[in-house]
């Protein structure tokens, strides 16, 4: 996975019930570290809350996905205009890794590898309930990838739900049955 000339655009089934998605993205690499911890950083791609550089500390997140690009239009029906969700550090190394708990029992890593002038981000979702929430997950963290993407590189990020709703009938088409 951390071969730059295998570089691929979707997430990858890299295990069961886990999803891993790379990104490059220009450096230098403290910078995209701070996307990463800082809550009013994050919150312009993902979500909001402090997450303690303590592993085995538990905090928030909060996702307002509506206000990640300038149009909410196209949201599904039944998505709330706000999330929150309780987790906890496993690790906090930086700049170099983050990992938290995604209840009830997953965990999303962040690892972050220079790579030439650029920084390689590689997100792994580990134990993913089954296939349906593989699909969604990966719509997931691919549109919040690519708002990340826009962000570092000073361009206006698409329509989060509108890419979502794309990228999760690709992604039903790219992860296997089970």
């Amino acid at each position: 996975m951390n071969d730059m000339t295998s570089l691929i655009k979707y997430g990858v089934v890299s295990e069961p019930f886990a999803l891993t998605i790379q990104r490059r993205l220009p450096g230098p690499i403290e910078r995209v570290w701070s996307y990463l911890a800082d809550s009013d950083l994050r919150r312009q791609w993902l979500a909001s809350g402090i997450i303690p550089a303590e592993p085995g500390k538990a905090f928030e997140l909060t996702w307002r996905n509506d206000e990640l690009s300038s149009s909410s239009e196209g949201k599904p029906e039944g998505f709330p205009a706000e999330h929150t969700m309780q987790s906890e550090v496993i690790a906090f190394e930086a700049p170099h890794r983050l990992v938290f708990s995604w209840p009830p029992r997953g965990e999303v890593s962040f690892e972050l590898q220079q790579a030439g002038s650029e920084i390689l981000l590689t997100v792994t979702h580990r134990r993913i309930s089954d296939r349906k929430n593989m699909v969604m997950v990966g719509a997931g963290w691919h549109a919040h990838l690519d708002i990340l993407v826009a962000r570092l590189n000073e361009r206006k990020p698409a329509s989060f739900w509108q890419d979502w709703k794309r990228l999760k009938e690709e992604y039903d088409r790219l992860i296997p049955a089970e």
